[in-house]
Order: C-alpha cells, then structure tokens, then sequence
C-alpha cells in the first residue's frame, strides 16, 4: 500500500494477522478487507493530498469516511460491498483502539448502507436432479470420468447444500464409501467445522467417479481433481453449470450457488424445521437461513392456517 506511511502500514500487518490467527477469518474475507481497506487508503490520500500517517488515519472524521463511501457508490459499487468495506474499516478501527493507537469513533458513526434483500431462486426438482445425470451432457466432447466428476459434485451440492468450495476442498478420506457412513465432516466459512447428512446415492456417484477417475487419488488429497490431476477449480464447475443450463434450458440464475439454495427449500417445503436447515447449513444466525422462507410463503401459511387453534 504505497499511499500509506510506514507506521499504519506496520499496524495493517498486525492486524491481517491477529484476523488470520485468532480471527480465523477465511482467506477470501482477508482478501477482501485488505482491499477495501487499500481502496480506502488511495481515497483518503487523495483527498489529504500525501501519505496516509497512522495519526491522520485515528483522527479520521465522519465526512471522510462518507466522502470515501459517496466515491465507491458512485463507481457502481454495491449496498452489500459497501456494508462490507465499512464492516472491514470498523474491524481496523477497533483493532487500533485496543492497541493503543487512539479512537476511531467516526467509523462507528457511520450507518450501514441499505441492501435490498434478494430472495434466492431455486431450482426445481426434477431440474436438480437432472444435473446429477452424467448422460445429460453426452454430447460433450469430453472424457467420461470428467462426466462422472461433475455428476458428482452437483449431487453433492444439491444433496447435502454444501458450498461450492466446502465440496471442492473435501478430502479422499473425508468421504465415506456408500454402506459405511452417512456423514461428512465439511470446512465452512471462518474454518468452522460441521456434521452434513450425505445420501448413500451420492456416495455411489462419488465411487462411480473415484472408480473411473484416471488419476490417483491419495487419502488426504484432495477427492476431485481436474484434468491434470491437481484440485479442481471452482470454476470448472461453474461452466459445467453453464452448459447444463443451456441442456436443460434453465435461466442464468441457475449456478452453483442456486443448488444450495435448491437444498434449503425443498427440505422446508417437504415440512423440513428452519432451525435444523440452518445447522445443516452451517449459518451461525438463524436469520440468514430465514431468507429462505420468503420462497415458499405460501406452503408456511397454510401450515399455519392449519396448525393454529384460532384459525
């Protein structure tokens, strides 16, 4: 960050690394605080005209930090990238406080910008599962084992509403063969660890690829792999998604992502309980899985028509 000076620069450091270590935030939202936060910077040495001093940055006032925000908004960025960036400043500004380094209060000054709140669109049912068929993409000039792969993942991500990089980072000995587990142990967000259901069905897929897989596959090594036979890039999967589509021809708010959502609410459509939706999820608030019943609000009011005594 060469718009800031040596003695915030310092302070950046420690705090990335007090957010990797005791944080344990994931690399990605590292990434993204670091950049947000570099973004910042460029602003405001701009707008002081010089480097970026550890003592301007603790006397930062409310108009800044709101000029600062005015210029992202005005660049196309988003409600959800903006609230992001603040929460990354925030972060910083607290970290500086218990260090000593003064009071960032007009961080906290600040109110969050607005986000529309956008219900997730999911896939329907016989569509899902469609995608787990390797046969829907025959006529693709590629290997089957490569079919058997991506029939797999999908399977997976519909079956036990893992995230794309949650199934991508899963070990050979994290899965269990069909007949011998019916759970997996799954790497989520900020390194937490959770207990998913997996259906025997999906095992077998997962072996039907293993089994075909021409590139050998080590117990702690990671269980898809690509063409050449190292992990499997999460992009991969999204143009598998994207020729899928146009196989089956669903809308482009099909993705990878969109299978996760599909998990969620049928299980809620099918009497599923919100609470343990969420476990399976791994949401650490119930109000993030609450976003998913907005999709079937009319199978939740009939549930209550039915079950109220005054109804």
């Amino acid at each position: 960050m060469t718009c800031a000076a040596p003695d915030l620069l310092a302070e950046i450091t420690q705090w990335l690394s007090h957010l990797r270590s005791e944080r344990r935030l994931s690399p990605k939202t590292l990434e993204a605080y670091a950049r947000d936060l570099r973004q910042c910077l460029v602003f405001l040495s701009e707008h002081w005209g010089g480097l970026v001093t550890l003592k301007q940055f603790a006397a930062i006032e409310a108009t800044d930090v709101r000029a600062f925000m005015s210029s992202r908004r005005a660049d196309d960025v988003g409600g959800r990238s903006l609230m992001r960036a603040l929460a990354g400043l925030r972060s910083f500004g607290r970290f500086l406080e218990r260090e000593g380094m003064g009071k960032v209060g007009a961080l906290s000054a600040i109110r969050a910008p607005k986000i529309g709140k956008s219900l997730p669109k999911p896939i329907q049912m016989t569509s899902a599962r469609q995608m787990t068929d390797a046969d829907i993409r025959a006529g693709e000039n590629r290997e089957p084992w490569i079919w058997a792969r991506d029939a797999a993942v999908m399977a997976l991500l519909y079956g036990s509403g893992l995230r794309i990089s949650e199934a991508l980072g899963l070990k050979r000995r994290d899965v269990p063969l069909p007949g011998k587990g019916d759970v997996i142990v799954v790497t989520g967000k900020g390194n937490k660890t959770r207990m998913v259901p997996v259906l025997q069905n999906v095992l077998a897929l997962i072996q039907d690829y293993v089994a075909v897989c021409p590139h050998t596959i080590a117990a702690d090594g990671s269980i898809f792999v690509g063409a050449r036979g190292g992990p499997l890039s999460p992009r991969i999967i999204q143009l598998t998604m994207e020729r899928l589509r146009g196989a089956l021809g669903l809308p482009d708010s099909a993705t990878p992502h969109a299978l996760r959502h599909s998990f969620a609410t049928h299980l809620l459509t099918r009497g599923g309980d919100l609470r343990a939706i969420q476990e399976l999820l791994g949401h650490s608030s119930l109000s993030t899985t609450q976003i998913y019943t907005g999709v079937d609000a009319d199978r939740l009011l009939d549930v209550y028509k039915t079950a109220h005594p005054r109804a």
